[in-house]
């Protein structure tokens, strides 16, 4: 049993044809169909006599079809997302440098995550200033040595 049959067997039915979509729409053959929609319904213009019809006709189309892909493409990027943030925290919960204040970081408010900023730019600050980039791993750790160096 290789990995696709897996995945569908684990999923429901909506995330199936999700998925099916994302994995279609990016691909060469998407591309081709929609540009042979787009060549057939030019080639109808003079059949049509380029009447207000015709023109609604893809406008009508190419406005559903981008309002469903929105949705199809925020629900790629949120899986992907959270993905990569499963992966990183993995990382940095299988060092014993790095702190692990840091796993689930995306879970804080911007507030928050303001402040991290803040600290971590005190550190790469101290880092210049000692020379290492990659001589401390906290900012505790980089005060420590910091003091240090103006008590010696």
């Amino acid at each position: 049993m290789n990995t696709d049959d897996n995945y569908y067997k684990k999923t429901n039915f909506f995330e199936r044809i999700s998925h099916y979509c994302t994995e279609f729409t990016g691909s060469s053959s998407a591309f081709i169909l929609a540009l042979l929609i787009i060549v057939i319904w030019l080639i109808t213009g003079p059949v049509f006599y380029f009447t207000d019809t015709w023109q609604l006709v893809i406008n009508t189309g190419t406005t559903i079809i981008t309002f469903l892909m929105v949705f199809l493409i925020q629900r790629a990027q949120n899986k992907d997302s959270k993905a990569i943030h499963l992966k990183l925290n993995e990382l940095i919960a299988s060092l014993k440098g790095p702190s692990n204040r840091l796993i689930n970081v995306e879970d804080l408010n911007e507030e928050d995550i303001a402040i991290l900023s803040k600290y971590f730019h005190r550190l790469s600050e101290m880092a210049k200033k000692e020379g290492d980039l990659s001589k401390s791993h906290s900012i505790e750790e980089a005060e420590e040595l910091h003091k240090e160096k103006y008590l010696n």
